[in-house]
């Protein structure tokens, strides 16, 4: 399964104790492939030094660059599909340009893409994308 994962669902699934941790461990163990580019790499990378240190935001975005499992996907084409906080278009983009199966975010932002028939996008939130890795 191919996904996108906004950066506030990697953060999450990060610790060892989360509730969310199947979806790290799912990258850890290949059960998923995530589609990332360079934008989404520096995203992860700068809000996870804000929350822990520069060497754990730095051994993690290495440790992702190293999983094979682990695609970096370059974005020729810029959608827009977002427009209440285009930043998050990053995400949208490279979801597109991978041909994901799924987009994973709570942000409230990303709901619009539910109406929008062309390009189709599937985007689950966390509780839904944890469900459909139990199944």
């Amino acid at each position: 399964m191919k996904v996108v994962l906004d950066t506030n669902i990697l953060l999450v699934s990060i610790p060892t104790k989360s509730r969310y941790r199947t979806i790290f461990d799912g990258l850890l163990n290949k059960n998923l492939t995530l589609i990332i580019s360079n934008e989404i790499l520096s995203e992860y990378t700068e809000i996870i030094e804000r929350k822990t240190n520069a060497t754990i935001a730095n051994n993690i975005s290495e440790m992702l660059l190293s999983l094979q499992n682990v695609k970096k996907q370059e974005v020729y084409y810029q959608w827009n599909l977002i427009t209440d906080d285009k930043d998050d278009n990053k995400f949208v983009d490279c979801a597109i340009a991978g041909n994901v199966d799924y987009i994973v975010s709570n942000d409230k932002h990303f709901n619009c893409l539910k109406g929008i028939d062309f390009p189709k996008l599937n985007l689950l939130n966390i509780d839904e994308f944890v469900d459909l890795l139990g199944k």
